[in-house]
């Protein structure tokens, strides 16, 4: 199914991408994965005519490659089998992967068109829409990129089955987030769905409801100036987590970090916004349920302030928060003090006491 014109959810994958590589001549395409997604995800484009004649690239597969060095090796590549403006890179793997290769393919001579085939539910839903490019800098999470369209993104939950209970639920922190932002019917469907037996087929359309919501942002503020900001909601306090966790050398996964600082932003919702006290203790009590809890100490606050500053929607030395007032009702631009940050850690920190 179509979610726009650019994004294609779908069991066909190996037709809708001859169709989309038709246009590209033989020898002017590129594939960029990483060593887990050729290893798993990769035998599932074997049916594909002349997919032997991709040059391919791979990476090392994790977090931790998502570095200019990873990007410097793609432009070498690209540069090294002939790579011009009427070539086609294509991105297979997670965010790691798509976030890189989109990178690179924008930027090498200026501009080379990229599909995205998202082999996570996190690229799925998140990563691989939108535009978003880039890779980690200087300790901090996607500090250097360029927001550019992707030609496609093809969506199969077929590779899915790939993945283990954590990385699917990682997926799903950021479908619960477009549920928070925009629609109580797919928060309920989101409820209702079983994580530990997953129906793919019934995911199907659950992801193509989720990428809507993306979408709906993305297309009115592509660069980012306003409205799409409510996609933030639980990262601004997500992405300290997952930089401090970086930091202490225990990683957590992307989605696990948006959910907790969900909880936390929820907390400022209800200082701040007037979100209801019991639906977010109700709410609060359903993340912790999926993604378990994770310890910080008060010692750590001071730490994780420093690093929501520099969260890249900030406005000088002002933190801008996205808050939610109920759910699908947004507020972007939130201004919240030190102490009422601290308050939302506190909150946080006790849920997750043993």
């Amino acid at each position: 199914m179509n979610t726009n014109n650019s994004v294609v959810v779908t069991d066909q994958l190996e037709s809708t991408l001859t169709s989309s590589i038709s246009a590209f001549p033989d020898d002017k395409l590129f594939l960029v994965t990483d060593q887990n997604s050729a290893k798993f995800c990769l035998p599932l484009l074997c049916e594909i005519p002349n997919i032997e004649k991709f040059k391919t690239i791979v990476i090392p597969s994790g977090e931790e490659n998502k570095l200019l060095s990873s990007v410097e090796k793609i432009w070498l590549f690209l540069s090294q089998n002939g790579a011009d403006r009427k070539s086609l890179v294509v991105n297979l793997g997670g965010g790691m992967v798509t976030d890189l290769g989109s990178f690179a393919a924008s930027t090498f001579k200026r501009g080379l068109p990229f599909i995205n085939i998202p082999t996570t539910l996190l690229s799925q839903v998140d990563a691989s829409v939108g535009g978003k490019t880039g890779f980690n800098f200087n300790g901090l999470k996607n500090e250097i990129g360029v927001i550019n369209q992707p030609l496609q993104v093809i969506i199969d939950t077929r590779f899915l089955k790939t993945l283990d209970h954590e990385n699917i639920i990682s997926g799903y922190a950021e479908m619960i987030k477009h549920g928070l932002i925009h629609s109580q019917d797919h928060l309920a469907e989101l409820r209702k769905f079983d994580l530990d037996n997953p129906d793919y087929r019934e995911l199907q359309g659950i992801i193509a409801h989720s990428v809507l919501i993306k979408n709906y942002f993305v297309e009115k503020d592509p660069h980012e100036r306003n409205i799409r900001k409510a996609l933030n909601f639980g990262h601004t306090v997500g992405h300290a987590f997952e930089s401090l966790s970086l930091r202490n050398s225990q990683p957590l996964l992307h989605g696990h970090a948006v959910a907790f600082g969900m909880i936390a932003e929820l907390y400022l919702s209800r200082l701040n916004s007037g979100f209801a006290d019991g639906i977010m203790h109700h709410l609060s009590q359903w993340l912790i349920s999926i993604y378990g809890k994770y310890q910080i100490a008060a010692s750590d606050y001071e730490a994780l302030y420093e690093l929501m500053g520099h969260d890249k929607k900030n406005e000088g030395k002002r933190i801008n928060f996205t808050l939610i007032r109920s759910v699908g009702e947004v507020e972007i631009n939130r201004d919240c003090s030190k102490e009422q940050v601290f308050e939302a850690l506190d909150y946080f920190r006790e849920l997750n006491h043993d």
